[in-house]
């Protein structure tokens, strides 16, 4: 009797393990038909983990699921660490010069055309007014705000 127990716990274990196996690979060949940054590749290396661990311990198939959920978040949290390109900083052009769209009021912001796009600008001088349609010099970037200054008084 207790033989015939053990042997059906076995073939339970090992139709778990053949089921973690098939979900593993399953998961991670999807990575190659449907790209998801790395996420299903991720849940299938878990479920393979599982299949490993549960081959060598007989786990009860409530605590594989949970090993599941923890290896798969653990690896897409890795992978977004490792995998995940670093964004560079883009910086402004060699050329500084832009020109107002509208008129730079003291303490306020406008628009100034710059590389072909308009952008939110202030006057590095609070108490100065920049007409609209003059060329300005871009001396800093805040974010999206540029911080200008007119030509006619940074030229000597």
């Amino acid at each position: 009797m207790l033989s015939k127990d053990f042997h059906l716990i076995e073939v339970e274990m090992s139709n778990s393990i053949l089921i973690w196996l098939i979900v593993g690979g399953g998961l991670c060949s999807l990575e190659f038909f449907f790209p998801t940054a790395f996420s299903a590749f991720m849940m299938g290396i878990g479920a393979l983990g599982v299949a490993a661990i549960a081959s060598i311990f007989p786990i009860p198939p409530n605590l594989q699921i949970a090993l599941w959920v923890i290896f798969s978040t653990a690896s897409v949290m890795a992978s977004r660490r490792f995998f995940t390109p670093r964004t560079s900083t883009r910086t402004l052009s060699d050329d500084p010069e832009g020109e107002t769209l509208t008129a730079i009021a003291p303490g306020k912001s406008g628009r100034v055309l710059y590389e072909g796009n308009s952008w939110r600008a202030k006057c590095a001088d609070e108490t100065l007014n920049i007409d609209a349609n003059e060329t300005v010099y871009v001396v800093q970037r805040e974010g999206t705000t540029l911080i200008v200054m007119p030509r006619h008084l940074l030229q000597s």
